[in-house]
Protein backbone atom coordinates (compact mmCIF):
# COMPACT_ATOMS: atom_id res chain seq x y z
CA UNK A 1 0.00 0.00 0.00
CA UNK A 2 3.01 2.71 -0.35
CA UNK A 3 4.94 3.32 -2.49
CA UNK A 4 8.39 5.06 -2.96
CA UNK A 5 10.02 7.19 -5.39
CA UNK A 6 13.57 8.24 -4.74
CA UNK A 7 15.67 10.09 -6.81
CA UNK A 8 18.71 12.71 -7.15
CA UNK A 9 21.48 9.96 -8.27
CA UNK A 10 24.27 11.18 -10.29
CA UNK A 11 27.71 10.99 -11.55
CA UNK A 12 30.24 13.47 -9.34
CA UNK A 13 33.96 13.59 -8.38
CA UNK A 14 34.92 12.63 -5.48
CA UNK A 15 34.63 15.01 -2.76
CA UNK A 16 31.12 16.46 -4.52
CA UNK A 17 27.85 16.54 -3.32
CA UNK A 18 24.57 15.29 -4.56
CA UNK A 19 20.78 15.39 -2.70
CA UNK A 20 18.87 12.35 -2.71
CA UNK A 21 14.92 12.94 -2.22
CA UNK A 22 11.83 10.12 -1.83
CA UNK A 23 8.30 10.93 -1.57
CA UNK A 24 6.02 8.01 -0.35
CA UNK A 25 1.87 7.61 -1.41
CA UNK A 26 -0.31 5.52 -0.10
CA UNK A 27 -1.38 4.02 3.63
CA UNK A 28 1.64 5.15 5.10
CA UNK A 29 0.05 5.76 8.41
CA UNK A 30 1.85 3.85 11.31
CA UNK A 31 4.79 4.01 9.29
CA UNK A 32 7.33 6.06 11.57
CA UNK A 33 10.75 5.86 9.87
CA UNK A 34 11.81 6.84 6.35
CA UNK A 35 15.91 6.19 5.41
CA UNK A 36 18.13 5.09 2.98
CA UNK A 37 20.16 2.08 1.95
CA UNK A 38 22.79 1.33 -0.77
CA UNK A 39 24.10 -1.45 -2.67
CA UNK A 40 27.38 -2.05 -4.41
CA UNK A 41 27.53 -4.23 -7.70
CA UNK A 42 28.51 -7.35 -5.99
CA UNK A 43 28.10 -6.67 -2.01
CA UNK A 44 25.29 -6.82 0.15
CA UNK A 45 22.54 -4.05 0.28
CA UNK A 46 23.70 -2.17 3.64
CA UNK A 47 22.09 0.79 5.85
CA UNK A 48 23.27 4.32 5.41
CA UNK A 49 20.30 6.79 7.60
CA UNK A 50 17.44 6.87 8.81
CA UNK A 51 15.18 9.01 10.35
CA UNK A 52 12.09 8.75 12.55
CA UNK A 53 8.66 10.79 11.63
CA UNK A 54 7.50 10.80 15.49
CA UNK A 55 10.39 13.00 17.06
CA UNK A 56 13.33 13.39 13.84
CA UNK A 57 16.04 11.21 15.42
CA UNK A 58 18.50 10.34 13.28
CA UNK A 59 20.58 7.11 12.81
CA UNK A 60 23.71 6.82 10.58
CA UNK A 61 26.58 4.12 9.34
CA UNK A 62 30.01 4.87 10.91
CA UNK A 63 31.12 5.37 7.01
CA UNK A 64 28.67 8.25 6.66
CA UNK A 65 28.92 9.85 9.95
CA UNK A 66 29.84 13.69 9.04
CA UNK A 67 29.34 14.07 5.38
CA UNK A 68 25.81 13.06 4.79
CA UNK A 69 22.37 14.36 6.54
CA UNK A 70 19.12 12.52 6.51
CA UNK A 71 16.12 15.35 6.91
CA UNK A 72 12.21 14.83 6.50
CA UNK A 73 9.37 16.95 5.48
CA UNK A 74 6.40 15.81 7.43
CA UNK A 75 3.46 16.94 5.47
CA UNK A 76 4.89 16.05 1.94
CA UNK A 77 5.81 12.75 2.71
CA UNK A 78 9.24 13.31 1.34
CA UNK A 79 12.95 12.43 3.05
CA UNK A 80 16.02 13.76 1.84
CA UNK A 81 19.86 12.28 1.97
CA UNK A 82 22.08 15.25 1.64
CA UNK A 83 25.57 13.63 0.34
CA UNK A 84 28.59 15.94 1.03
CA UNK A 85 32.47 15.10 0.70
CA UNK A 86 31.46 12.06 -1.68
CA UNK A 87 34.25 9.32 -2.06
CA UNK A 88 34.67 6.60 -4.50
CA UNK A 89 33.58 4.21 -1.98
CA UNK A 90 30.17 5.74 -1.84
CA UNK A 91 29.78 4.32 -5.12
CA UNK A 92 26.13 2.34 -5.06
CA UNK A 93 22.71 2.28 -6.20
CA UNK A 94 21.12 4.06 -3.02
CA UNK A 95 17.31 2.59 -2.34
CA UNK A 96 14.70 4.61 -0.05
CA UNK A 97 12.94 2.56 2.49
CA UNK A 98 9.69 2.68 4.95
CA UNK A 99 9.58 1.30 8.08
CA UNK A 100 8.06 1.03 11.34
CA UNK A 101 10.73 2.68 13.41
CA UNK A 102 13.91 4.30 12.72
CA UNK A 103 16.34 2.46 15.35
CA UNK A 104 15.15 -1.03 14.29
CA UNK A 105 15.97 0.70 10.77
CA UNK A 106 19.66 1.24 11.46
CA UNK A 107 20.06 -2.00 13.71
CA UNK A 108 17.62 -4.58 12.97
CA UNK A 109 17.65 -3.40 8.90
CA UNK A 110 13.66 -3.50 9.08
CA UNK A 111 11.75 -2.60 6.03
CA UNK A 112 8.53 -2.94 4.82
CA UNK A 113 9.16 -0.57 1.58
CA UNK A 114 11.57 -0.19 -0.86
CA UNK A 115 12.02 2.72 -3.48
CA UNK A 116 13.00 1.36 -7.29
CA UNK A 117 16.96 2.44 -6.53
CA UNK A 118 18.67 5.78 -7.95
CA UNK A 119 22.55 5.27 -9.17
CA UNK A 120 24.91 6.81 -7.46
CA UNK A 121 28.42 6.94 -8.65
CA UNK A 122 31.69 8.74 -7.47
CA UNK A 123 35.14 9.11 -9.97
CA UNK A 124 38.34 8.67 -8.27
Amino acid sequence: QVQLVDSGGGLVQAGGSLRLSCVASGRTISRYAMGWFRQAPGKEREFVASISWLDGLTYYVDSVKGRFTISRDNAKNLVYLQMNSLKPEDTAVYYCAVGGDAQSMAELHAVDYWGQGTQVTVSS
